[in-house]
């Protein structure tokens, strides 16, 4: 077989090996871990043997797109490493890891699993990470801008944490407020200082009430009068309430 011959091949294998991570990026992106291969094969126009010949598995083929992500964040931070102001430093990176991972719902499942010791994006990555960001962390507790007794444990449990909430958004119980709030209440949580940030009054939706019984808000009547409970049940025990209240 000539070169002629094989050239073309090889270049086919390298333009559906893209293909492959294009689609793989966008699908982790939005559903995460969970997409399955037959999706992210149709969503590059393969069939599914054409990814399984790039990638022998789903992890594999999730690590590949999400590792030079990791990296870039890596690289930030150790471009960071020596930059005036480390406690401000310090806390923009953390800010920005967030509000760029929170929209990716693959780096926050890899940054979960990673933070739990179930996933290593590709060996030495996650290890890097930990480590330029230990050094931020290092430098802003030297400045006095960090409280002494957080490590590199207690700042990734809280990062995962945080990208957990901000990813859920306000309405959901897992978060609340605007975006960047749970992110605020997390960097002052490391503050050494008494002074904390000023938050947004969460102030209530129009046309909105709560519930007398149990607090859940629910939307009052359009015509009418206006609701006092946002369930039968809460009704029942608000009449019985007031029944014990007459009897005593």
């Amino acid at each position: 077989m000539t070169d002629g011959e094989v050239t073309p091949s090889r270049a086919d294998a390298r333009r559906n090996r893209a293909l492959v991570l294009q689609a793989a990026r966008f699908a982790f992106e939005e559903q995460g871990l969970g997409v399955p291969l037959g999706e992210i094969a149709r969503r590059a126009g393969v069939g599914a043997g054409t990814v399984y010949r790039h990638f022998p598995s789903k992890e594999a083929l999730f690590r590949a797109t999400i590792v030079d992500r990791i990296e870039l964040f890596t690289d930030t931070a150790r471009d960071l490493a020596d930059v005036p102001d480390p406690g401000a430093v310090f806390f923009r990176f953390l800010s920005s890891v967030v509000r760029l991972a929170s929209r990716n719902k693959a780096l926050c499942d890899a940054l979960e699993a990673a933070g739990a010791g179930r996933f290593e994006p590709s060996p030495g990555v996650g290890q890097d990470f930990d480590d330029a960001l230990e050094v931020l962390l290092r430098r802003a507790q030297e400045a006095g801008a960090v409280r002494q007794d957080v490590g590199i444990s207690d700042l990734r449990a809280l990062l995962v944490g945080c990208l957990s909430m901000e990813r859920a958004g306000p309405g959901t119980g897992s978060g609340g407020g605007a975006p960047g709030r749970m992110t605020a209440l997390m960097c002052d949580a490391l503050r050494t200082e008494r002074a904390v940030t000023e938050l947004e009054v969460e102030s209530a939706k129009r046309n909105e009430s709560r519930c007398g019984v149990c607090g859940v808000a629910i939307a009052a009547a359009r015509t009418g009068r206006p609701a006092r409970y946002c369930s039968g049940a809460c009704r029942q025990k608000a009449h019985r309430t007031r029944e014990r209240t007459r009897q005593t």
